[in-house]
């Protein structure tokens, strides 16, 4: 059984988490788009209009730029549906995997687990 308070047992933790970030950012800066949109469609006063409209220009540029981050680092491959597929598949495993961890071991003492500070 591993100790997964044990800093050796998150390697390759960085990567998964940076990815799980990335797609977060990715759906929440498309919800903006989302409702950006729905805002300008429903707002009367020409300076509101033009103020949501830059908005929405930027939050449109921030989407791609997110996209092409991911699919730069191999994270999102819309345009290869089954190698996509296989990402969904890792990526809910992975999710499994980590709920099934035991991340609050009865022992939690880890005195002298780490270097101790240099003496003067």
């Amino acid at each position: 059984m591993n100790d997964y308070l044990d800093p050796i047992n998150s390697v390759g933790m960085a990567e998964l988490t940076d990815s799980g970030i990335a797609l977060e950012f990715l759906l929440s800066a498309k919800t903006g788009v989302r409702n950006l949109s729905i805002a300008l469609t429903e707002t009367a006063t020409p300076t509101i209009r033009k103020l949501l409209q830059e908005q929405l220009d930027v939050t449109i540029a921030l989407y791609f730029e997110i996209a092409d981050l991911m699919m730069k680092k191999q994270w999102l491959n819309p345009y290869d549906l089954e190698l996509q597929k296989q990402l969904d598949i890792k990526s809910a495993q992975n999710a499994v995997d980590i709920a099934n961890l035991n991340l609050f071991p009865g022992v939690t003492n880890r005195k002298g687990m780490f270097p101790s500070p240099p003496k003067n």
